[in-house]
């Protein structure tokens, strides 16, 4: 029997012991429609593969049916096949063999964007900036970016080398890296904002999240912190199990943390918080954003449920949605959507109902209307469906268009690097200022850069222009929009001005990271982040943060927008 007869006959065995298996259990039409879908797949790549007019990959056909189908369900079911199961490794353990940098292409260019600070790239003296020529003697600059990344992975303590050129070198050169086992943060900042307050990030929910928050929180209260503003802002989520342990540091033992609830009943578990806490009392302030998810939603709903913490910044994401790994053949995965998770007020906060498409496949969200009101432990009134929502709302800012086109074609990047060859040092991150040479420096430096674009009043001026034309209109009003168009481009061409502030800002923050890195440019923000500072001000006024954690009807004065700087 040949190789390919031997993959059809196993195929057709599979759906007949499938077949068999649910007979013997029941007659059941639906086991029927598996069985018979099943072998209908089988024999559909059979005729395929033997008579399409060019050789296929069965792998890759076969996982596009299966992703295709996956896809029909909802975005965190997926097929993970062999190849990938190191990656997959790697986002749920943070851990993997690498050089420690975040390499991206730009431009076409491969460039290295950061290094983490105390890493095997750091260590060897690679800089954001430097463009990468080859890996190991491969040329890169047609290469993708997992192509890239898989170069630079490998074994610990063995050596890459990389060909690199830099700004302000006339040769290229060679940096030899010895690859390390890089365990990437959860908690990749912890500082004091001021004397009193205490400030950290939580970026990810990998093996471990529990205990950096621990440390985190234990060092800040060594540091003189009476209050804690605990950032989680874009944290996409991760393991349940260390959201649970974080929830179980702010409060008391024996409490309900979290419940999923699925298909299958036996899997439906209530997660308590099982050890003693760490500061049931100490005033926190958590910062969301509207990319803050999963596991990162269990965290400030749970906290804010038991009436434990202020909610500041944006409504999270809403994913209320809980996935466990399950092994096939292979060596390969499946990730799969097994329940739904509801916190201690017992509502669950997901947003989009994947088991209802319109017939153009599109899903809907939960509509307001819709939403069940439940309270927290104070009697607050809190609801399910579509996120977490803040406490204190402060609007995410929206960036000129002048800023948006600096930073989508990398010159706040490329002048970071530029002025980070011509300067040896620099103030520390709190205290660096760009002057108004400085500034003026940059903007001599974009003298002859591409960076046109087009605000949304001339697109609605154009619009505008095309539908009295279309109504014969035009040469009636053609000196006013002609007026206006001229007023918007002298308005344009002072842009770099008239929002100094904001690109400064920017600039600056790029700049530090340079020499402080990622750490530094932290704390630059701490100054001119407005989720920040209401956070802060929140916690400095003890009776607006008791107030806000009160039923509505006593806290109408506290809970109201902290607005925008």
């Amino acid at each position: 029997m040949t190789s390919r007869h031997k993959l059809y006959a196993g195929l057709a065995l599979s759906s007949a012991a499938l077949l068999f298996s649910f007979r013997s259990a029941s007659d059941n039409e639906r086991y029927f429609e598996i069985a018979k879908n099943l072998d209908i797949f089988a024999t559909t790549f059979r005729e395929v593969n033997t008579y399409y007019v060019d050789e296929i990959n069965p792998g890759k056909l076969v996982k596009t049916g299966i992703d295709a189908m996956l896809k029909s369900l909802d975005p965190y079911t997926n097929y993970i096949p062999e190849d990938d199961i190191e990656d997959f490794r790697t986002m749920t353990t943070g851990q993997y063999g690498g050089i420690g940098a975040v390499v991206v292409k730009r431009n076409g260019k491969t460039v290295v964007q950061s290094a983490y600070e105390g890493y095997p790239a750091q260590k060897a003296g690679l800089l954001p900036g430097d463009e990468i020529l080859n890996i190991n003697g491969v040329i890169v600059d047609k290469k993708s970016n997992a192509d890239i990344s898989k170069l630079l992975k490998g074994q610990a303590q063995s050596v890459v080398k990389l060909l690199v050129t830099r700004y302000g070198q006339d040769k290229p050169l060679e940096v030899a890296v010895t690859r390390d086992k890089i365990q990437v943060e959860n908690v990749p900042y912890v500082g004091m904002i001021s004397p009193e307050v205490g400030y950290f990030q939580l970026a990810g929910f990998t093996v471990d999240a529990g205990k950096e928050v621990r440390a985190a929180v234990t060092k800040l209260k060594a540091q003189g912190a009476k209050k804690i503003v605990f950032d989680i802002r874009d944290n996409p989520g991760g393991l349940l199990n260390e959201a649970v342990n974080i929830s179980n540091l702010f409060i008391d033992k024996g409490l309900d943390v979290v419940s999923t609830k699925g298909k299958v009943t036996e899997w439906n578990k209530t997660y308590k918080a099982l050890d003693v806490p760490l500061d049931t009392q100490i005033p926190v302030a958590i910062i969301t954003s509207n990319r803050s998810a999963s596991a990162s939603e269990i965290v400030s709903g749970v906290l804010q449920d038991y009436d434990r913490a202020v909610l500041v910044g944006e409504r999270t994401f809403g994913k209320g949605l809980v996935q466990a790994t399950r092994p096939l053949s292979y060596n390969s995965q499946l990730k799969v959507t097994t329940a739904k998770y509801y916190i201690p007020s017992g509502r669950c906060i997901q947003e989009i109902d994947y088991s209802h498409r319109a017939d153009d496949g599109t899903l809907g969200k939960f509509p307001d209307s819709l939403r069940t009101a439940f309270k927290t432990t104070a009697g607050r009134t809190v609801y399910d469906g579509g996120g977490v929502a803040p406490d204190v709302e402060v609007a995410d800012r929206e960036i000129a268009d002048i800023t948006r086109v600096l930073l989508q074609k990398s010159y706040l990047f490329d002048y970071a690097t530029r002025f980070r060859s011509e300067h040896a040092t620099i103030a520390p991150p709190r205290e660096f200022k760009l002057s108004e040479a400085d500034y003026q420096k940059f903007v001599a430096y974009l003298q002859g850069k591409n960076i046109s674009y087009s605000t949304d009043a001339e697109k609605a001026l154009t619009d505008l222009s095309k539908k009295v034309k279309e109504e014969k209109h035009y040469d009636d009003v053609k000196p006013e929009l002609e007026a206006m168009r001229r007023k918007m481009t002298v308005n344009k061409a002072n842009d770099l001005q008239r929002f100094k502030p904001e690109i400064k800002e920017i600039l600056e923050q790029e700049i530090v990271s340079r020499y402080y890195y990622e750490k530094g440019r932290t704390e630059a923000g701490f100054d001119d982040d407005p989720n920040i500072l209401a956070a802060v001000a929140v916690l400095n006024d003890p009776n607006r943060y008791a107030a806000l954690l009160k039923p509505s009807g006593q806290a109408a004065s506290a809970r109201k927008s902290a607005g925008t700087k």
